[in-house]
């Protein structure tokens, strides 16, 4: 199944436009330091680190940062000796309390990019400001249809041919945000929630190495371009 940038394609290459095939691993842009927030298995951090230890993606995770101590990517990162922060939501008054420590720690580790993997909290303006244009979320549906929770299952009520992922900018909105790339995945007449949502996760782990590149790719050379 094929996939191509959909949105932002003013900031690619008039090659890239004229064939949106081309390989993601030769875009140029400095190399990343990535800090990941995620709540759960840690399955969409653990693709994204394969494709750096292929050199697929020219990138390094700082730190791991978890709201949740019972979560499998906190085992995951210790594996690689990825340093890791629980932040217990719970033990925050507010989101906002809690997007000051996430700032605070991801600064620490000197991150550049925050890539959000599975990250079960809404965000605040807090962290929006603080890594604009350079926060991302990846959200089981082909937005901007089925934002929210239960976006599987909202895409099995509705009746469609098609579910997917998508990879999108993070704005204040749930699940806004320009988007980066898109992957669609047929739906089935067989198809429960979870065989579903199996398919789509494969995807999810093939698209997002390569829209973190291409997001980056953008932006260094809308950078580069503001310096003319």
């Amino acid at each position: 199944m094929d996939f191509a940038p959909v949105d932002g394609s003013a900031g690619l290459s008039s090659e890239w436009r004229r064939s949106p095939y081309i390989s993601w691993q030769a875009l140029a842009y400095p190399s990343l330091k990535l800090g990941v927030l995620a709540s759960g298995n840690g399955s969409n951090f653990d693709a994204i680190m394969t494709a750096i230890e292929r050199s697929e993606l020219r990138a390094a995770a700082n730190v791991v940062i978890c709201n949740n101590p019972d979560a499998k990517v906190l085992e995951r990162a210790a594996q690689r000796s990825i340093p890791t922060a629980l932040l217990n939501h719970r033990e925050f008054e507010s989101r906002e309390l809690l997007d000051r420590a996430i700032v605070a720690t991801l600064k620490q580790y000197d991150v550049d990019w925050v890539i959000m993997a599975g990250w079960m909290r809404r965000v605040t303006q807090h962290l929006i400001d603080a890594f604009s244009g350079r926060l991302l979320n990846i959200h089981p549906s082909l937005l901007p249809s089925f934002p929210g929770l239960h976006a599987v299952q909202q895409t099995l009520d509705a009746g469609v041919k098609l579910a997917g992922c998508t990879v999108h900018h993070v704005e204040l909105a749930v699940d806004s945000g320009p988007i980066v790339m898109q992957a669609a995945v047929p739906i089935l007449p067989t198809d429960t929630e979870a065989s579903l949502q199996a398919r789509i996760q494969g995807q999810e782990h093939r698209i997002y190495p390569a829209a973190i590149a291409i997001a980056a790719y953008q932006l260094a050379r809308q950078t580069q371009a503001a310096d003319v």
